[in-house]
């Protein structure tokens, strides 16, 4: 039975000990943040702040997805490696027998009695959103869920985004929907369908699954409630709004509106996850709150970002175990990859592979590189199956060992780019990857024979097995 919203969640952690309540006083204008970031430093538990000033009614929940265990815990998994299983492929809809399907079909969202009410006097400024750092241009809403409608050639689904928004006034802010994003993708639907307007709603508290889908990168036309259902075990239940969005019927806040495409803003400065502030260099949609909703005695969910690791870095491994099985199904040699913490999340990219023929890494990190989280992966190291992409050393010892930077770098200019990467300034969303090819080579590919390889004496490794008991080690 999938959790079946935040606050199911939040007592789970706390009945294994990985739950903290703060009964202190505390403000959401840089002191939870800079608690949050402590806590997620020091690989601290889940925190609910209980007091929280100037806003009375309400508590803020914080680093929730504080670590893998408690992700697993949240989604039903032992490991996260079995996320993998449950998110639909190419291959496995097409491979599938009807037990299969039938198992995907109970993914789909259902219908249901929302826990929710309207709010008539809730405004945007009564919420604890955050300023997370001195020098941010206001308080953000730093994890609602951007849920909007999608009409593209492929048929319509419903998609749900991450996207920082910042509070401006009472019922007025500014989505942050970068360009490679699917929210920009139906903001640019609807300027050619001649509309100004797309009906939104902002989504704040839900259930693990369906939280940690907005953040990962399904491609259109996949319908991000099919995707929350999968990392569930168990659809959603939904609810529609007057203006046409579904959203998750146990949430905690809904703010239903609309973002006007015409009225474009400056946004920022923001304090962003590569440990920079994100200067303005753009300007992006305005959200207008038309109804608002809420659970009685709400929680609030915010994450704050900045040098890692943090907590989005946990996040970003949902999606990098969720998603291992399409890549394999697309490139079958791919034996495992990592996006490593301290590359936030999708900067670097390490793939392990099976090599059988020349070029075959180069190969593979082309086509990866166009490929869900890896499109906007600025560095991608490619090695040999027995590297476990996990564990740096190993990394490490084949780039140093089997890396000829005249040979086996390549550089691939004018490509995709995280609009946040501050490497990128002043030029953004389009820059260079970098292909490391750390495999060992092929006689077509050095041109000589590879040198022998230290291997122990077979013998000696099974008398040393069968006798290691004796050592006392």
């Amino acid at each position: 039975m999938a959790l079946r919203d935040l606050r199911a969640y939040l007592e789970l952690l706390e009945s294994k000990g990985m739950l903290r309540r703060v009964r202190a006083p505390v403000s959401p204008v840089l002191e939870i943040p800079e608690v949050l970031r402590r806590v997620m430093r020091s690989r601290g538990p889940a925190v609910l702040f209980e007091n929280v000033q100037g806003h009375p009614g309400w508590r803020v929940a914080g680093n929730i997805f504080c670590c893998e265990e408690a992700v697993a815990l949240g989604l039903g998994v032992s490991s996260l490696d079995e996320l993998g299983q449950r998110v639909p492929t190419p291959a496995s809809l097409t491979r599938a027998d009807v037990t299969t399907l039938l198992r995907y079909a109970s993914y789909l969202p259902r219908e249901a009695r929302p826990d929710f009410e309207e709010r008539p006097g809730l405004r945007l400024t009564d919420l604890p959103a955050f300023k997370s750092w001195p020098k941010d241009a206001g308080r953000y809403l730093t994890y609602a869920l951007v849920v909007h409608r999608e009409r593209g050639e492929l048929g319509e689904s419903t998609n749900f985004g991450v996207y920082r928004v910042m509070i401006v006034n009472e019922r007025e802010a500014v989505v942050h929907w970068q360009t490679y994003k699917r929210g920009y993708a139906e903001h640019l639907r609807a300027i050619e369908r001649g509309e100004a307007k797309v009906p939104v709603a902002l989504v704040i508290g839900a259930d693990p699954g369906t939280l940690l889908a907005g953040a990962m990168p399904a491609p259109y036309p996949l319908d991000k409630y099919l995707v929350a259902g999968a990392l569930r075990g168990e659809g959603v239940e939904v609810t529609t709004l007057p203006n046409g969005v579904r959203v998750p019927a146990h949430a905690e806040v809904i703010l239903e509106g609309t973002v006007d495409l015409s009225d474009l803003r400056e946004e920022g400065p923001f304090g962003d996850h590569v440990g920079f502030y994100d200067k303005p260099d753009r300007r992006f949609p305005t959200f207008r709150l038309e109804k608002a909703y809420a659970r009685p005695d709400p929680i609030y969910y915010g994450t704050v970002v900045g040098r890692p690791p943090m907590e989005d870095s946990v996040i970003a491994k949902v999606a990098e175990r969720a998603f291992l099985p399409l890549a394999r199904s697309l490139y079958p040699e791919v034996v495992d990859y990592s996006f490593p913490s301290s590359g936030w999340a999708q900067g670097l990219a390490v793939v392990s592979i099976r090599k059988t023929m020349p070029g075959q890494a180069v190969r593979v990190a082309m086509g990866l590189l166009g490929l869900g989280q890896f499109s906007l992966t600025k560095v991608i190291i490619m090695v040999d199956a027995d590297i476990d992409p996990h564990d740096m050393d190993q990394v490490t010892w084949a780039f140093s060992t089997f890396v000829d930077p005249s040979r086996d770098i390549i550089v691939v200019p004018q490509a995709p780019a995280d609009e946040l990467d501050i490497a990128y300034l002043p030029r953004r969303r389009v820059g260079a990857k970098l292909i490391v090819d750390a495999t060992r080579k092929l006689r077509d590919e050095s041109g000589a024979e590879p040198p022998e390889e230290l291997r122990p004496d077979d013998e000696t490794v099974k008398l040393v097995d069968r006798r290691w008991a004796e050592y006392g080690l």
